[in-house]
């Protein structure tokens, strides 16, 4: 076991503070990374909160991790001490139900063991990225190519894949349409790796505000959904489009702007329920779905994909004292783009 320092929640809605946490000892297959940089992800402030569902406190959030091995395991093959790593949304999962046999781990049908607030094999609670060190199983471990530094690599872990996950599945490249509903921490990855697919690219924000940052970013165009206009404008346009807020949005007005088969994936998840007329799928064939994160081998796909086209977040690097601060101005979208600590103030 090694005590490190960590930023904890004592409990629901509670501040973060400082603290310290065990990691346990390298096993045979397991990887010690020394943590460089960590982002801060909407879903930790959710989790933190208790948004979506009873969750286990003290909690060290942090699903965005960026690092260096430090020490290696007996087993361990795929990587050595030095490498520059990164860990996502999971750590571990059951490994012999169908989908984690397909690539598909974030699917796993005794459900994957969450990188924080999950139960591990070994009955321990799991603890995040806002920390000094975190221990993971080899397959579980992505490798972070040179092509991209790693503070503005680690939100690509949850905001990365989480976008290049369904624009891949829909099929984005040359000749689609793709819309990418919100200008935020995961949406300004969506524009990027849409455009870097070779998509035509609208961002769809409630207001304009973002619009010159969204065209640098790789948007073709910048429509505003507060203008009733919009809607009237944009119907039947789009091949795809991938929703990335958490707030409900009026689904049966967005589900006119596709294209008949054309789809809306979720990624963003909202708190409530949502309604929905049938009518808005049924008529048209439309697609109304979900993504989440991506596999290991697909994240993995991603990275080399972001280092091969230049890709990183945009980033505002902060310490550890701010995540409090951090927290509230994500609440209110005070943030271009994302959030990431520098572990070295922990």
């Amino acid at each position: 076991m090694t005590t490190v320092a960590a930023y904890a929640a004592p409990a629901a809605k509670a501040p973060l503070e400082r603290t310290t946490i065990e990691r346990r000892a390298v096993r045979e297959f397991d990887v010690l990374i020394d943590i460089k940089f960590a982002g801060i992800c909407h879903s930790d402030i959710h989790q933190a909160q208790e948004g979506w569902g009873e969750a286990i406190f003290p909690m060290v959030p942090g699903h965005e991790i960026a690092g260096v091995v430090s020490e290696v395991g007996p087993g361990v093959t795929k990587f050595k001490v030095g490498d520059r790593v990164g860990v996502g949304c999971m750590v571990d999962s059951c490994r012999e139900c169908d989908n984690c046999k397909a690539g598909l781990e974030q699917y796993c049908v005794k459900g994957n063991v969450p990188t924080y607030n999950g139960i591990g094999k070994d009955g321990e609670p799991t603890y995040g990225g806002y920390s000094e060190k975190v221990v993971v199983d080899e397959n579980y471990v992505v490798r972070i190519p040179e092509g991209i530094s790693l503070d503005v690599a680690a939100p690509l872990l949850c905001a990365g894949i989480t976008l290049y996950s369904p624009l891949k599945r829909w099929g984005a490249g040359p000749g689609k349409k793709v819309a990418i509903v919100g200008l935020g921490g995961l949406g300004h990855m969506g524009v990027k790796i849409a455009h870097a697919l070779g998509a035509e690219v609208t961002v769809l924000s409630q207001s304009l505000r973002k619009k010159d940052d969204g065209l640098k970013l790789g948007a073709d165009h910048y429509y505003a959904t507060s203008d009733e206009n919009t809607f009237k404008e944009l119907a039947g346009t789009f091949d795809l489009i991938v929703s990335t807020v958490s707030a409900p949005l009026d689904f049966n007005a967005y589900l006119t702007l596709l294209k008949t088969e054309g789809a809306l994936v979720n990624v963003g998840a909202p708190e409530e329920p949502i309604s929905l007329n049938l009518f808005s799928v049924i008529g048209g064939g439309k697609t109304l779905a979900g993504s989440m994160i991506g596999g290991i081998a697909e994240t993995q796909e991603m990275l080399d994909f972001c280092a091969e086209h230049s890709l990183g977040a945009e980033i505002e690097l902060i310490a550890a004292s701010e995540i409090n601060e951090a927290y509230e101005r994500v609440q209110s979208s005070d943030v271009r783009y994302r959030f990431v600590i520098d572990t070295a103030t922990i």
